[in-house]
């Protein structure tokens, strides 16, 4: 098959036993969807030309049409890509703890950068970001905010698009989906495209210390892709049976160690679910099947990574915030024989 454009590339991501890493003989069988694949670099890619292309097909977005968005990472790399291939033009809202290799990113492919520089109240910049795009609304009329935490077409990409691919290529049903949360629109998409197909499966989210999605206290944070300083609009909290709290440095560890045993090399969130796995282990019955997902790769990390300064840093936080290796502690009941 010869694609049109390198947005029609995007999907199709391979799922991969976590064999090396969770070796099924000692506790639950692991699954991981490899979103880190889409030619964008990340997960990513699917809200961003499902909501592009819609915005197309309804009007809303036309030839000409000037795109906004906050996003210092992902998503904005996605929509520059799609951009560039329905020659729309396309703002980013970044602030000062965007990596250097996303920003490099983001200017070759042409996006133009608006960088805040006064944090929020809860300490990070996302509430300043949302400011900023606002006055950029009113700046450039004719433009269109993505607006990604509050978009019901954030979560009806990731419903069509990876739950739907996830439906067709598993070869048994799924007991427990874990998965990382910012926007929760991936977590919700997949969430109501499997439990179609597998009711009695369990959703786990897997948030940041600090992030105050789930209604727990702010707190400094640094690795990006994963949490929030303010709850998204998309979160349905009745469709996450629970919630665990993973923290930078856990991140980083979950990270080498996804590199170490499966070669995988992949960004903070996916680092953040190894980690989060790690602490569900004991709970989990002897048999289940988790599925997880890769949002994006480990190179956009790099330059944090190589930081021992800020290694070093995350690392007394985290010994400061909760003992490493203490899981927290989850009501997840035994799998049962019915949904099995």
């Amino acid at each position: 098959m010869v694609h049109d454009s390198v947005a029609s590339c995007i999907g199709k991501t391979p799922l991969v036993h976590l064999r090396r890493l969770f070796p099924p003989e000692r506790g639950p069988s692991v699954i991981a969807k490899l979103e880190l694949l889409n030619p964008g670099g990340s997960v990513k890619d699917r809200p961003a030309r499902f909501i592009v292309e819609q915005g197309l097909k309804d009007g809303t977005i036309r030839k000409g049409t000037h795109l906004v968005e906050s996003t210092s990472g992902n998503l904005g790399i996605a929509l520059a890509m799609v951009a560039r291939v329905h020659g729309l033009t396309f703002t980013s809202v970044v602030d000062p703890k965007i990596s250097q290799t996303n920003l490099r990113i983001l200017k070759s492919y042409g996006a133009r950068i608006d960088m805040v520089s006064e944090p929020d109240d809860q300490g990070g910049y996302l509430k300043t970001r949302i400011r900023r795009v606002q006055e950029l609304l009113e700046m450039m009329p004719g433009s269109v905010w993505i607006n990604q935490y509050a978009n019901q077409l954030n979560w009806q990409a990731h419903f069509h698009g990876a739950g739907s691919e996830i439906v067709e290529e598993l070869d048994a049903p799924i007991d427990y989906l874990v998965a990382s949360v910012s926007t929760t629109g991936t977590i919700l998409g997949l969430a109501r495209r499997l439990r179609k197909e597998f009711p009695r499966m369990r959703v786990i989210a897997v948030d940041a210390v600090g992030s105050v999605i789930f209604g727990t206290q702010p707190a400094p944070r640094d690795l990006p892709g994963i949490g929030s300083s303010r709850v998204p609009e998309l979160l349905c909290r009745e469709e996450i049976d629970e919630f665990i709290l993973v923290n930078d440095w856990e991140s980083v560890v979950g990270c080498r160690d996804l590199l170490t045993h499966e070669g995988i090399f992949a960004g903070g969130s996916s680092g953040s679910v190894v980690a989060a796995i790690r602490k569900l282990e004991p709970t989990l019955p002897a048999g289940s099947r988790v599925l997880t997902l890769f949002p994006d790769r480990g190179e956009r990390y790099l330059d944090l990574f190589s930081d021992e300064a800020w290694l070093s840093k995350i690392r007394l936080r985290a010994e400061q915030q909760v003992p490493m290796d203490v899981p927290l502690p989850l009501s997840i009941p035994p799998r049962t024989a019915k949904s099995a």
